[in-house]
């Protein structure tokens, strides 16, 4: 299986490094494709060192997939170039995302809908991601009618220079500032741009791709999405009403045998997901599971999941073994 990874020196990219060869994804060739600053770049996987070869090259390489992480303007250029070559793009920006056309995909949710025809696949985004593999089941059994997420959203999702803005207010050293204030012992309000309606479009990607990956347009989604000075993974304070009543046990029990769900919830042992220990891990934790006694038929929880992983390098990763698995490429 020859395999691109696009925006290979990223952070996202390196990550992507990082899981395939955690879950010994089969390689035969591997193309590292960035910017033309970093082509001829030297980086190690598994012990061989590959040279960063730019965009056009990787296209004339005809991989079997590649794998995008480098920015909307960059997958609109050139997924489709990758695609009129015969390659599976699987795209980590917002590029194709709400395309008609296009697929949304999670894989434990709606990985069955591809098809061999499907050259270019979106990827949701991170704070989506989490929150619908947790979502999905429970509206299968209770029929979801209003979701209120409030999202704390770890700095590696703007980047590795936001980290280095965090870091450097922790040593109390003035440099390039990538937020628009501090944000060492600060919380912002503000994730992506502002969009018409006073809501960001990091707020907009969780009603719309809520509404896509879960097939049902109806749902309404409301969101409030904040930057806090974690690197850990984001965190999201979820309200779900539901059309029919639950049992708490019962979603517990449901949310136990979710593929990519560890529940952690038991407040005798002070057991709740934290971005603490959900670095560096694939699944999306859940806890905090209690009955709103506000109104009826309405469930809180708090999801928390590495939004480097599940979020972006995981969840792609996994969509090309499905790929794999099924035959599609």
């Amino acid at each position: 299986m020859r395999i691109a990874i696009v925006g290979a020196t990223g952070m996202v990219g390196e990550v992507m490094l990082k899981v395939l060869a955690e879950r010994n994804f089969p390689i035969t060739e591997l193309i590292l494709v960035a910017s033309e600053k970093s082509v001829g770049k030297q980086i190690e996987y598994k012990g061989t060192n590959y040279t960063v070869v730019g965009l056009q090259t990787a296209v004339d390489l005809k991989a079997d997939i590649a794998i995008f992480s480098a920015g909307g303007e960059t997958s609109l250029e050139w997924a489709p170039k990758f695609a009129a070559a015969g390659t599976t793009v699987i795209d980590n920006s917002s590029a194709w995302r709400m395309d008609p056309t296009k697929k949304l995909v999670v894989p434990e949710i709606n990985a069955s809908t591809l098809t061999k025809e499907d050259k270019i696949i979106a990827n949701p985004n991170c704070s989506t991601i989490q929150m619908v593999l947790t979502l999905a089941p429970l509206h299968k059994k209770y029929n979801i009618k209003r979701i209120v997420v409030s999202t704390y959203q770890s700095i590696t999702g703007t980047g590795v220079k936001a980290v280095k803005q965090l870091e450097n207010e922790y040593a109390g050293i003035k440099d390039e500032m990538v937020y628009k204030y501090p944000i060492h012992r600060n919380a912002i309000p503000h994730c992506d741009s502002f969009e018409e309606n006073g809501y960001t479009k990091e707020e907009m990607k969780l009603v719309r791709e809520t509404q896509k990956i879960l097939g049902d347009n109806t749902i309404a989604v409301t969101a409030t999405a904040v930057r806090v000075p974690v690197v850990g993974g984001h965190s999201e304070a979820v309200n779900v009403e539901f059309t029919n009543d639950f049992d708490v046990n019962e979603v517990r029990e449901i949310l136990h045998h979710t593929d990519g769900v560890t529940v952690q919830d038991n407040i005798d042992t002070f057991t709740y997901p934290m971005p603490l220990y959900a670095e560096g891990k694939n699944d999306v934790f859940v806890g905090r599971i209690r009955r709103d006694e506000s109104q009826p038929n309405t469930l809180n929880m708090w999801i928390v999941a590495d939004n480097l992983r599940k979020g972006a390098a995981t969840n792609t990763i996994q969509i090309a073994e499905y790929l794999i698995a099924a035959k599609l490429v």
